[in-house]
């Protein structure tokens, strides 16, 4: 699997990482692949986990090269002194376009692996600011200050937007283009309809922060492709809410 590098110096190295790949070892299978393994392949020495993306989430995210600097930056993350930007792809209208989201966020009583909203739980804070909206769906920009399990797709279920393609926290159906192109037609050549997008549709595109010498670290990865092409075509057949500008490609 090809990993795209966005940073490296001797203490860190900062990837974007494709959508469907583990960050660490699954604990029930470890014959699947994931990221920080590729990476030591890549290296060719250990790299440290210093903070983590769900599997189905693509974007930037960064490792340890050494203890020292796992030990910093484990820190900075825990003490939010970190700067987190995602790109999303929900469904619906969003009102208002623009708003923080502060619930506390805990393990479901029933459903293994999944969170839930609960007053009992870590308190989670999320800003999201519409970038553009169609009728039947949005693309927010999101940035989180805390760093709670699957906290954007909560908070986004909460206020009932769930994230396009969430099979845990939404309704799971793929981005059609049949969906959205009115009289569409299928290619004779095909059996059935190809989706745009079947996969979580949230994209970490920037980090920010400090290294411990004071160098600022800037990391930003394009929005991947598939999310690009729903884009493209809510914009082509379909009319745009807004104008704003998008957040960068």
């Amino acid at each position: 699997m090809k990993i795209e590098k966005l940073y490296e110096d001797d203490d860190l190295i900062i990837v974007n990482k494709p959508a469907g790949l583990l960050v660490i070892p699954d604990r029930f299978d470890h014959a699947l692949p994931s990221l920080n393994k590729i990476l030591e392949a890549m290296t060719g020495q250990k790299v440290w986990v210093v903070h983590r993306l769900d599997r189905d989430t693509s974007g930037v995210i960064c490792f340890a090269k050494n203890e020292q600097a796992h030990r910093y930056l484990s820190i900075l993350f825990q003490e939010r002194d970190v700067n987190k930007f995602y790109a999303g792809l929900v469904n619906g209208i969003v009102i208002p376009p623009e708003g923080r989201i502060e619930n506390p966020i805990a393990e479901h009583p029933a459903v293994h692996g999944k969170m839930v909203v609960n007053r009992k739980g870590k308190m989670a804070v999320t800003d999201y600011k519409v970038v553009e909206q169609w009728p039947l769906y949005s693309l927010l920009q999101f940035q989180i200050h805390t760093g709670r399990t699957h906290q954007i797709r909560v908070h986004m279920q909460s206020i009932g937007h769930p994230i396009v393609c969430d099979e845990l926290y939404g309704d799971g159906e793929p981005f059609m283009l049949s969906g959205i192109k009115r009289k569409y037609r299928m290619s004779e050549k095909d059996e059935q309809e190809k989706p745009l997008l079947s996969r979580l549709a949230l994209h970490a595109y920037r980090l920010e922060f400090v290294k411990e010498d004071g160098t600022p670290i800037v990391a930003e990865a394009p929005i991947p492709r598939d999310m690009s092409a729903c884009i493209k075509q809510l914009n082509k057949w379909t009319k745009p809410l807004n104008r704003e500008p998008q957040v960068e490609e």
